[in-house]
């Protein structure tokens, strides 16, 4: 049988699971394309146009939200299964939706935020660790960029929608993929480890079948497939006395491999949050305006959008050929390259240069910071954090990573405003260049490649 068709039904699961994702985006990408309207004199808002407040609370507070679902989606994922997790985020996912047409207040809008922002905290720490536990070592890569592709495609669909129709009637319109993704994803199997995990040998088996599309008889069963399950049956402990055995001791925590997992884990997604990536996004309406561009504050986010989107789609024909470490190494780089040379822009506006015949470098080195940084930094911190934790502990890894993303991002968002009165927009722009270099420095000493490698190898290798 070949490759390609092993990994037919593993592929149709990443496109289905991501449907989500895809809702997700659209949340975030949201507010974007729907403040404008919301803080014009003609705010459907009952208590009249949002202040700077409001519009500060209202975005910021998904973190809240994410929080929440990241540590309440990890212990359920682990307790009752990645499928069942799934199907419980598109609740939230729904109810968010559909609180925010009938939002009358700010105050409305912050509690479809958090409910929205629960969802997406249980889908980027639960759908890495579904993918990763039931692709193929060739497979998993290109599954695991699939997450930020299918994000920014989200963001994209609200920004585009939301330059044809008003914000609710873009609620409603995205609130549908929830229900899609609850129409499709029931169909679908539990990963072959959670079920071991539980002792479940047989529902085990048949879930690896399905994963690698083997309909032959048990005795007819391909040597790489028994290979493939005799190897996860000795990788988890089978035990009657199944929840104490594969219980988390401190001894699990307390040594040198797990230990490093966890700080690697820690240090990508606080990169990730302090290369300044979400913020300039936040900024990029401004930063056209500045540029003298003429074009209008919706056509930019969409052209962002976009640009993000082609990042992400070459960041998942590239995982499996270039390799996490290099595509993480290339893309932090530009992202620091990108942010210098959007900050000696700015910083020679500010000494009174004049700067008019170069007003299109901003553009550029803005459009090719969104770019390099949706190539990788900005999806494979996911897809490497699944990878590096060991199995028992990878719930844990993505729940603390996932945290500690949520945390930093709200801290970013809430003082950016400071910062740029502080600093100015070229010395903000030099903080996070600045977080970008020392990123390089740490990704190439203690990161791990981990393209092509199995689970083992892998933590070998830390």
């Amino acid at each position: 049988m070949t490759d390609g068709n092993q990994s037919k039904y593993q592929y149709l699961v990443g496109i289905c699971a991501n449907i989500m994702t895809i809702s997700y985006g659209g949340f975030c990408g949201w507010p974007s394309a729907s403040f404008v309207e919301l803080q014009s004199k003609d705010s459907p808002l009952e208590t009249g146009p949002m202040s700077s407040s409001d519009v500060g609370w209202v975005g910021s507070i998904i973190c809240v939200g994410g929080v929440l679902g990241t540590i309440f989606c990890s212990w359920f994922s682990d307790r009752y299964g990645r499928k069942k997790c799934m199907l419980l985020v598109a609740l939230p996912s729904l109810i968010g939706w559909w609180i925010i047409p009938f939002a009358t207040t700010p105050t409305h809008l912050c509690i479809a935020r958090v409910i929205g922002g629960f969802a997406g905290g249980g889908i980027f720490t639960v759908l890495p660790i579904y993918t990763a536990e039931l692709a193929q070592d060739h497979v998993r890569g290109i599954l695991g960029t699939v997450l930020m592709l299918t994000f920014n495609f989200g963001i994209l669909c609200a920004f585009v929608l939301g330059n044809f129709f008003t914000y609710d009637k873009v609620a409603w319109i995205l609130s549908s993929l929830s229900i899609v993704f609850l129409l499709c994803f029931p169909f679908l199997k539990e990963t072959p480890q959670h079920l071991l995990n539980k002792n479940k040998i047989k529902k085990a088996e048949k879930s690896l079948k399905y994963f690698r599309n083997i309909r032959a008889l048990s005795h007819e069963w391909p040597e790489d497939f028994k290979f493939e399950l005799d190897k996860l049956k000795a990788d988890v402990k089978q035990n009657d006395d199944n929840d104490e055995s594969n219980a988390i001791t401190w001894k699990d925590i307390n040594n040198l491999t797990t230990r490093k997992a966890f700080l690697i884990g820690i240090g990508i997604m606080t990169l990730m949050a302090f290369s300044g990536c979400f913020a300039m996004l936040n900024y990029s309406a401004n930063i056209f305006k500045e540029s003298g561009s003429s074009l209008s504050p919706t056509l930019s986010a969409i052209i962002v959008g976009v640009i993000q989107l082609i990042g992400s789609y070459m960041s998942t024909l590239l995982v499996e050929r270039a390799g996490r470490k290099s595509l993480l190494l290339i893309s932090t780089t530009g992202v620091a390259l990108g942010h210098i040379i959007f900050g000696v822009y700015s910083y020679l506006d500010v000494l009174g240069y004049d700067v008019r015949g170069f007003s299109w470098l901003s553009i550029f080195s803005f459009s090719f910071t969104i770019f390099i940084a949706s190539l990788g930094l900005l999806g494979l911190p996911y897809l490497i954090i699944a990878e590096i934790m060991p199995p028992k502990l990878r719930s844990m890894g993505s729940m603390i990573g996932m945290i500690q993303l949520w945390i930093t991002t709200l801290i970013i968002l809430k003082c950016l405003p400071l910062m740029i009165e502080v600093l100015g927009m070229h010395g903000m722009v030099f903080v996070f260049a600045g977080v970008c270099i020392v990123g390089i420095i740490c990704i190439y000493m203690f990161i791990p490649e981990t393209k092509g490698k199995t689970i083992e190898e892998i933590l070998e290798s830390l």
